[in-house]
């Protein structure tokens, strides 16, 4: 089939949730033998990978340079409409054009939109070509916004992200059915789409990841140590990370958990570093390599009090035979067992119960982190995963 795929973000490099869920799915879909076209978006203007990602060299690839910046006056302006700027924001005259003489100059079998945030550009596609539509819904938007929400103490915050959720509910809904497939990652996200009343074909796949780049390393990892790996760009990974230091940064600095405690990312704000101490906490920027970084740690936390979809660096994580302490919200959508191959706290009773036992217990931990590599090769392997959305294809052709 020849396939085009719409991003919001360049996912070269591969350095995030979304451009690794993007990459590895054209990786699957190259290795089934089909031709794939990218066109993204880029707002990070003045960013290259270090490295071309060879799987460049197999497919048709276009990155288009945006900016997404709101000023103050259209942020306020923006409160007396019913739009959401979080997703206008993406529309680009000029992107809009790239993507017609593209359309005219091809025909495709699939085009594949990853999220609602390239949703805006439906309707060129929709007058300019044939081919089968199939929208990817890495979380469902609003319920995100509403979860963030709740967690605002502050009156004013909670009413602007409840407009902010309400309009993005409402930009989703009259999208619901005009896509002619669905793809979702977790149960939970199906249950509320066909609440919502969807009534196109719609499937549920889970994040796959390419396990022969995932070596788990144990005579690397400095036990016993913890650690945070996420985009601080993304909003409920940066309240989850703020709630996890602000409860516990004394216990880890002057208190009983005797373990060093690691965060990394993209887009760590400068504000970060006044939490660094000297031996024990640990703030880095971006690391060079993801998966080396995690070799080289024990346990993971995952302290996702908002958020949706499926977590990618859980997965990845799992795949590391890493032990995780996560909330049940952040690991929502993965078939896990609490103390079999994850351990889930909810609350700061929990997490340092479970973050002491661990830092206390090597063998245990090794044993969680086992279960969970077991877990991802039986459920999340890129192959049997491609496979499975590449049928989706051919079920709506």
């Amino acid at each position: 089939m020849k396939i085009l795929i719409l991003t919001h973000r360049a996912p070269f490099p591969q350095n995030g949730g979304y451009p690794i869920v993007v990459g590895n799915t054209i990786k699957g879909l190259v290795g089934l033998g089909h031709q794939v076209t990218l066109l993204s978006l880029n707002v990070k203007k003045n960013r290259s990978p270090a490295e071309r990602d060879e799987l460049l060299d197999k497919i048709n690839y276009t990155e288009y340079n945006i900016d997404t910046r709101v000023t103050m006056i259209e942020a306020v302006s923006n409160l007396f409409t019913n739009n959401s700027y979080n997703i206008d924001k993406y529309y680009d005259a000029g992107f809009e054009k790239l993507l017609f003489r593209n359309l005219t100059d091809n025909k495709y079998d699939i085009i594949q939109l990853e999220g609602i945030f390239v949703a805006p550009y439906l309707g060129v596609i929709r007058k300019n070509s044939k081919a089968k539509v199939v929208f990817r819904a890495h979380n469902i938007e609003h319920q995100v916004w509403q979860k963030l929400a709740r967690q605002k103490s502050d009156p004013f915050k909670r009413w602007y992200l409840q407009l902010l959720a309400r309009r993005i509910k409402n930009y989703e809904l009259q999208l619901l059915n005009k896509f002619d497939g669905m793809v979702v990652f977790t149960e939970q996200d199906k249950t509320s789409m066909v609440y919502f009343g969807i009534q196109i074909p719609l499937a549920v796949l889970p994040i796959g990841v390419d396990l022969t780049l995932y070596k788990p390393d144990h005579s690397k990892d400095d036990f016993p140590s913890l650690f945070f790996l996420g985009s601080l760009d993304w909003l409920p990974n940066r309240e989850g990370i703020e709630w996890f230091i602000d409860n516990f940064h004394k216990d880890l600095t002057d208190g009983d958990l005797k373990a060093k405690f690691y965060v990394a990312g993209h887009n760590i704000p400068e504000q970060f570093d006044d939490y660094e101490v000297l031996g024990k906490v640990f703030i880095h920027g971006e690391v060079d390599d993801a998966l080396e970084f995690v070799n080289s740690k024990s346990i993971m936390i995952v302290p996702l009090l908002s958020g949706g979809g499926m977590r990618v660096k859980i997965v990845e994580g799992m795949a590391m035979e890493k032990c995780i302490i996560s909330t049940s919200v952040g690991a929502e959508g993965i078939n896990v067992q609490n103390g079999k191959n994850i351990i889930i706290a909810n609350n700061t009773d929990e997490f340092y119960n479970a973050m002491k036992r661990c830092i206390t217990d090597e063998h245990y931990c090794r044993q969680i982190g086992r279960a969970a590599r077991r877990l991802v090769e039986q459920q999340h392997d890129v192959n049997k995963v491609t496979r499975q959305l590449a049928d989706f294809y051919q079920s709506i052709v």
